[in-house]
Order: C-alpha cells, then structure tokens, then sequence
C-alpha cells in the first residue's frame, strides 16, 4: 500500500467523518448488529466497506461486517477480483450467484432500459440472502449525489417528492437498509480511489486506501445522535436507483 497524499489523507479523514456522522446521526448501527455490505465492485461500495471496516475498530459498540457480491452472470463480469481483493482484507465475505441477466434479457425487449427489472431482482435476492445468514441491516454505497439526483428523477418524473432516505425498513419489514455514505460527495469518493497507489491487482485498486486515524470523531459521532442533521432530502421511495 502506498503512502498518502497530504490530500488524499485529508479526504480519507473526511470521508470517514461524514459517515461516521451519517451512522450517528440516523442510529444505522446499534451493538451486537450483523451488517451486510452489498459490493458491486464500484468505488462506492468499496469505499463503504473501507469506512465501515475503520468504524469497526474505533467505534464505541461492536458490530460485525460481512461482504456480499452478487455475481449476476453478466457477460464479461471479473468473477476472480472480488473474492481476491476480499482474501487480502481478512474480511468475512460470499458471492451469491444468480442469473438473472438471462430473465432480464427474455422479459426486456432489445433498446428498452433494463435498470428497473434488474435492480428489483437484485434487491429480491439480496434481501432473502440477508435473512439466511442473519444480517439485522444491509448497507448500500449510495451517496449525497444520488439522493439528490434521485429526489429530481422524483420530482420531474413521479411528480413526488421523494428522495432515498439514508436508513428504510425495507417493504418485507425484515430488512434494514441503511445508506452511511449519505452525506458523503461524489467527488471525495473519486478522488482516493482514483489515484490510490496501491500494488494489489488493478482492478481491486478501486478500493480507497485504508489508514488509521484520529479515532476520537467516531466516538464523539457515535454519542451524539441528532445534533447534526444535515439537509439530506427525505423520502420513502426510489425511482430506478437500489
């Protein structure tokens, strides 16, 4: 692992605080919970894992993290990275495999947006494979861009105003789902993870560079709940982004 930056650490730092404030804030964790962290091999979902793994250690409650990716037999889909990249971790993790690129592509005819039926398929499984090892909450990398993005995609489409909220008890009333990237920008997102000089497998790379820090943040967040609301729009529903 390569050394930081002075602005890759002061991004790092930021990162790490706004979500550690966005978990305070919503009480997305409590003691003794099992979160399920969805991978999809993005920047934000690693970025989450790498936040919720450093909130792990420093912050005033236990908790467990297990990885989940669901390989949904796309063509070209890098199966060897993932559970790669997680070896190295020392992380608990399990690929769940489940076609539905076939089903998506049968029921969607050629040129028509497949983000709907996909996401609700992907969702479906996810939450069913949540209940069999017993997660109490299921984290998304969702940040602030997509709740704003998707409180528009609401307004000037559904004529709602409704954005994703950063904590929802899911329709089934089993599952949590929590968003701690909330309050987190895109753009601090990209910048760690897009210069990260990291020597693990190119691809991996896209995880932000881990580095212990001040710690004391991560307790303070974690004591003080709702002092720090931010203007993060809420809702009860999404368009097309899960």
């Amino acid at each position: 692992m390569g050394t930081l930056s002075v602005n890759q650490n002061k991004l790092q730092k930021r990162l790490r605080r706004q979500a550690g404030e966005a978990v305070a804030d919503f009480n997305m964790i409590e003691e003794g919970d099992k979160v399920m962290v969805c991978l999809s091999g993005g920047k934000d979902s690693y970025t989450l894992l790498d936040v919720l793994m450093h909130l792990q250690k420093v912050a005033p409650i236990k908790f467990e993290i297990v990885a989940v990716n669901m390989d949904q037999k796309q063509p070209g889909f890098p199966e060897d990275v993932l559970p790669a990249y997680l070896k190295t971790l020392g992380v608990e993790y399990h690929i769940v495999e489940k076609d539905t690129y076939s089903v998506v592509k049968e029921l969607i005819p050629e040129g028509k947006t497949t983000c709907s039926l996909c996401s609700r398929l992907r969702r479906g499984t996810l939450y069913t494979f949540a209940d069999e090892i017993g997660a109490t909450k299921m984290a998304l990398g969702h940040h602030r861009d997509d709740i704003v993005e998707t409180f528009f995609l609401n307004m000037f489409y559904n004529g709602s105003l409704k954005a994703m909220p950063p904590k929802l008890r899911a329709d089934d009333g089993r599952n949590v789902v929590i968003r701690p990237l909330a309050y987190c920008n895109e753009k601090d997102i990209q910048g760690p993870t897009r210069t990260s000089s990291s020597s693990r497998s190119s691809r991996a790379t896209s995880a932000a560079p881990r580095k212990t820090c001040n710690a004391r943040w991560s307790r303070k967040c974690f004591r003080s709940g709702s002092a720090r609301r931010r203007a993060v729009p809420k809702a009860s529903s999404v368009v097309c982004r899960t």
